[in-house]
């Protein structure tokens, strides 16, 4: 039986990685077809491409063997819930055309078995983060949207990628603490009556407990592999391959505790 809610975040396919961009991909591959047998729902919370500008015509190069097995879950009967993040919200009909996904640019409110989550993909939820606020303001306008739609797809693509990639430097420099802002925001949501709430962006994967509440960071995979598990009422942070050791992780050894 199909019943089984699973989250990801920070997926970033296309990133320049000690993974590698070929193998990365692999091992998400090699976790949807792990979980095709009982994923009745895949929640993806933000950051699926490192990169994604889309123009009317013209969409990034790659992904062939990631597409083509997405769109065979989705035959089976695979529901997918698709929350756009900070490095991919530019998005055009692609997905709804080709795969019959409606991208979503905000956070949103799901009931699943009578529990109440709150997914966000975190971004502009940090504390002193005035400036990605108003950048966030000037990406996401249409006019802006569409100036920048006149550039050639060759230079506007290359010159969101050195975007990209300079921006997760930057943050990369930066340590992060739980309590930076997601946290605390969270913990609103709880006094809201949510039983989980679940984010990513911050790359790191934990969770915190705060009365009946349960808020989860998704972590990334980049580096860590981890993603949500939603399982007869249960909801648990898991661990699906070690870098180090270059191997998937037995199923029973996965839970983060």
């Amino acid at each position: 039986m199909k019943d089984i809610y699973y989250f990801i975040s920070d997926v970033h396919l296309g990133v320049k990685s000690s993974t590698g961009i070929r193998e990365q991909e692999t091992i998400l591959l090699n976790f949807l077809e792990e979980i095709r047998k009982d994923a009745g729902e895949l929640i993806i919370v933000g950051d699926l491409f490192d990169c994604w500008i889309e123009y009317k015509h013209v969409v990034p190069k790659g992904f062939y063997r990631f597409f083509a097995l997405l769109d065979s879950m989705l035959n089976e009967g695979l529901k997918v819930t698709y929350l756009s993040g900070n490095h991919d919200f530019w998005y055009g009909t692609y997905f709804k055309d080709e795969f019959g996904i409606d991208i979503i640019h905000h956070p949103i409110s799901k009931e699943i078995e009578g529990k109440k989550f709150y997914i966000h993909h975190g971004d502009g939820l940090a504390y002193k983060d005035t400036g990605y606020k108003i950048l966030k303001k000037i990406l996401r306008n249409k006019a802006a949207q569409f100036f920048y739609s006149l550039v050639h797809p060759d230079f506007g693509v290359w010159l969101a990628k050195s975007s990209s990639s300079s921006s997760r430097e930057y943050t990369g420099k930066k340590n992060f603490s739980p309590r930076d802002g997601l946290q605390d925001y969270a913990v609103k949501k709880f006094a809201e009556g949510y039983d989980f709430v679940v984010m990513g962006h911050r790359h790191y994967a934990y969770t915190y407990r705060e009365n009946n509440g349960l808020y989860m960071n998704l972590g990334d995979w980049v580096n860590l592999f981890t993603y949500g598990e939603f399982r007869s009422g249960e909801f648990k942070l898991k661990k699906f391959y070690d870098l180090e050791k270059k191997q998937i992780i037995a199923f029973d050894e996965r839970e983060i505790k």
